[in-house]
This record gives C-alpha cells, sequence and structure tokens, in this order.
C-alpha cells in the first residue's frame, strides 16, 4: 500500500496531506522523489546541527535543530517525517559528523547516551506528531500552525528533561533539570517557531490552492 493510499484508508482527505505526498501522489517517480525529499531534510537537520551558540547556563548549546526538525516533519508528514529523524540518528550512531560539535559531549551512539540524548531520541516521535497534525489540517491557518509546531517543540523539551533528570542526573531535582534543559531555550524556540509557522499555511496554499 503507498504512502498516499495508507492515508486515505486512515480518512485523511487528499487536500490534508503534506507538500512532498501532494507532489508526488501522481507522479510515477513519487517514490524516488519521496526518498530523496527523506535524505534532503536529513541533511538539513544535519546541516543544522552545525550551527549553534553555547550558552552560560546550560551544556546544551542553542541551535536551529528543533526549528529544521519540525518544519520537515510538516513538509514530509508523519511517516516520513519520523523516518527522516531516524535516518539522522542512525547517521550519527555510526559516526557521521551530523550531531553538534562539543568539547565535553560524545561522539557516536555515545552521545545518545549521553546529557543531550533525550533531545535526540524525541525528534523522530515529534516529527510524527506534527505530521500527523499537518496531515489532519492545522497547518491550514497561521495559529493552528503555531500550535501544531508547539506540540511538536513541547515533545522535546519533554524527551530532554526526562533523559536528563532520570536517566543522566537523577540525583537531580526537577527544578535543577528544566533549568539546563528547557528554560534556557524557550523563548529562543518560541520566536522562531513562531515565525516558521507563517510557512505552512503558505505550503498548504501551494499546493491545494486553498
Amino acid at each position: 500500500m503507498s504512502s498516499i493510499e495508507g492515508l486515505r484508508t486512515l480518512g485523511v482527505p487528499s487536500a490534508s496531506l503534506p507538500l512532498v505526498l501532494h507532489w508526488t501522489r501522481s507522479s510515477e517517480y513519487g517514490q524516488l522523489v519521496r526518498t530523496l525529499a527523506v535524505l534532503f531534510c536529513a541533511a538539513l537537520v544535519a546541516s543544522a546541527a552545525q550551527i549553534s551558540i553555547p550558552l552560560p547556563s546550560t551544556p546544551v548549546p542553542l541551535t536551529l535543530q528543533p526549528t529544521i526538525v519540525l518544519l520537515s516533519a510538516a513538509v514530509l508528514g508523519a511517516r516520513l517525517g519520523a523516518t527522516c529523524l531516524v535516518l539522522y540518528l542512525a547517521a550519527g550512531v555510526v559516526g557521521f559528523q551530523v550531531f553538534t560539535w562539543s568539547p565535553w559531549l560524545p561522539l557516536g551512539v555515545g552521545r545518545l547516551l549521553g546529557p543531550t540524548g533525550g533531545y535526540l531520541l524525541a525528534y523522530p516521535i515529534a516529527a510524527y506528531l506534527v505530521g500527523w497534525l499537518v496531515q489532519h489540517g492545522m497547518d491550514r491557518r497561521y495559529i493552528t500552525s503555531v500550535g501544531a509546531m508547539l506540540a511538536g517543540l513541547a515533545v522535546i523539551y519533554l524527551g530532554g528533561f526526562a533523559w536528563l533528570l532520570v536517566f543522566t542526573s537523577p540525583e537531580w531535582s526537577t527544578q535543577a533539570a528544566a533549568k539546563l534543559s528547557v528554560y534556557p531555550f524557550l523563548l529562543a524556540d518560541a520566536v522562531k517557531l513562531c515565525l516558521a509557522a507563517a510557512l505552512l499555511p503558505s505550503f498548504r496554499r501551494f499546493t491545494t490552492g486553498r
């Protein structure tokens, strides 16, 4: 069963299909285009990791990655979006330099087991959620697009916070973990997502004409 047929089986109307599925639903090269789109978005996520701003209050740097992750999911849809992020993580695990450089964080699979591993492991889940919300029409208006993006960001934050609190530093208090994993990024990420969410209704109008 194709991606399009599967979505229709689930009752997702054609007008709610994300950008990549709209572009490829009538093309005999659709599978190839979808594969290339997944690879391209994974490369974008990896590229976003290479530009980071260190913050004095946390070992986790500020990057554009969460925004790129969630925009990619909106373009690809739930299944392809999650696949894209799993591919990105797999590339990092086998040794490609796709994670944010850090003098104190390990490389490869060690990065997933370190203090920032929760954010990374949450990426595929957040991508699936945002893709699913877009497939159900939450990219129709700006305010609902913001809601979809913020829902994905909340999943990423929750992953980072829970991993730091439970697996990395279980002796820490909830407040201490939040000060390192959530609070330093809230304002910047909210602004970036509100700006990025403005693109989603334009994507929909471009592909559906409505």
